[in-house]
């Protein structure tokens, strides 16, 4: 059987940034959650505050390296099997690559290692902007790397010439049609992905009987942002759906499942699409809910995939759909109930039922079903297109040859599953010895993580 080059590209393409991206979703919103927890103790002198922030920060570390990691070999695909997107693309890809570079490794890299080691050697407050410009730094990278996603899907400000694109406009390069709703949706499934792992590790400390005074800090606030953020996303969500219905009409085609342009369209709760006979097989929806949704109009008008010369593939993006917004409907339950509940206990989760806590700990990596699912829908929803609408993907990937690619993606995908079993492993390590890692030696001794000796609070004991 014939490999095909450009799939096996892809799909290791798809394999590096499955796994990258689970990194940097703990650690943009994490930065801010340990800024916060910095700012309770500075507030409020009590001691759990800085034990919540200490532990923490050691998963902040974690998460940083092998997101750090995975996007040094993520980029080198852009060489080795996708040469044609920077050759075309590069005086604009190129730029806003390096803008990430900086905020990564010159912002973030350099006050992690404040956080980490200076505590003791800086004042508090000097220690708290370092914590506060890694969380900046962390948004920023961020900021770059979907203002370069939102282009490719929504490209403006840009002039083609002898086939190479030139920039007329950065401004509206930055702030194409697409980013704003891009970039607030993906820092708010961000906190999202954060808060269920602060709260589940909480929750897996309180079963296995590891808790301590930090345990029900970190398990309130990360319950009361999640119970918070949802309805916010939701709501960022419909806007971002009538952006992309407004730009990319046969994405929303496909994640509708609507084949022929019709008025009122029946909102799919669950179908098999039939891209063969270019039906639904086993439909079932709620009459005109879709048309309601995305229009506003319970007869809005919806266009069919037919309308369209080519278009994405429909099953991984009526499936993904369903899959994110299942998963951010049982993240809302979970999180309502859970506040509800742990209030009404006085935030005391020992006191808690035991079954809110298994399902919350069982709810710790939701996040990431829910932004990976969302991911695939936003990046296969382009097909066959790199650039929306300008450069097809087949038109730029390289001439390795298809069993090179596939060692290769076997390679990484043994890779990352040994290291995302580690990192869970390790995570769970933690979370079952959760001492503060603060022990200073009586005389001033080697440095340990976070600090050397106790450090003087400024206008407090």
């Amino acid at each position: 059987m014939d490999l095909d080059p450009v799939l096996l590209a892809r799909i290791q393409f798809a394999a590096n940034i499955t796994f990258h991206i689970l990194f940097p979703t703990i650690s943009i919103s994490l930065g801010w959650m340990l800024l916060f927890m910095r700012w309770r103790w500075l507030k409020t002198s009590h001691r759990p505050w800085l034990t919540a922030y200490r532990f923490w920060t050691k998963v902040f570390a974690l998460t940083f390296a092998l997101g750090v990691v995975s996007g040094i070999t993520m980029s080198f695909q852009f060489g080795t099997n996708w040469p044609g997107f920077m050759e075309k693309v590069g005086n604009i890809a190129g730029p806003l690559l390096g803008f990430e570079v900086l905020t990564a490794f010159f912002l973030e890299a350099t006050f992690l290692g404040v956080m980490l080691f200076g505590h003791g050697r800086v004042s508090e407050r000097v220690h708290l902007l370092a914590t506060f410009l890694v969380a900046f730094g962390t948004t920023m990278s961020a900021f770059w790397i979907l203002v370069l996603n939102s282009w490719m899907q929504t490209p403006v400000g840009y002039e083609i010439i002898n086939g190479e694109f030139h920039v007329t406009s950065w401004m509206e390069i930055i702030f194409n049609p697409s980013f704003p709703y891009r970039f607030a949706h993906m820092l708010l499934a961000s906190f999202l992905t954060m808060a269920f792992l602060v709260a589940g590790v909480s929750a897996w400390q309180v079963l296995r009987g590891k808790a301590n005074a930090s345990t029900p800090l970190a398990l309130r606030a990360a319950i009361t942002l999640a119970a918070v953020l949802i309805p916010v996303q939701i709501l960022v969500g419909d806007m971002h759906g009538l952006n992309t219905l407004h730009h990319q009409p046969q994405k929303i085609a496909a994640i509708e499942g609507v084949w022929e342009t019709e008025k009122g369209a029946p909102l799919l709760l669950f179908a098999l699409p039939n891209e063969t006979e270019r039906r639904n097989d086993m439909a079932i929806g709620i009459p005109k809910m879709a048309s309601f949704i995305l229009t506003h109009e319970w007869d809005g008008e919806l266009k069919g995939l037919n309308e369209f010369e080519a278009h994405p593939p429909v099953k991984p993006l009526f499936f993904g759909f369903r899959i994110m917004v299942a998963m951010g409907t049982l993240m809302l339950l979970v999180s309502w109930a859970g506040w509800w509940l742990l209030r009404r206990r006085g935030w005391q989760p020992e006191h808690a039922p035991r079954w809110l806590m298994v399902g919350i700990a069982a709810m710790t990596f939701s996040g990431w079903i829910a932004t990976v699912a969302g991911w695939y829908v936003t990046e296969i929803g382009r097909q066959p297109w790199i650039v929306q609408g300008l450069i097809r993907t087949a038109d730029v990937a390289s001439a390795t040859p298809a069993p090179h690619i596939a060692i290769t993606l076997a390679g990484y995908l043994i890779t990352y599953v040994l290291l995302i079993a580690a990192y869970i492993s390790v995570l769970r390590y933690m979370a079952e010895k959760p001492s503060d890692s603060y022990d200073p030696a009586p005389t001033g001794g080697a440095a340990t993580l976070l600090g050397t000796q106790p450090a003087k609070k400024e206008g407090g004991a």
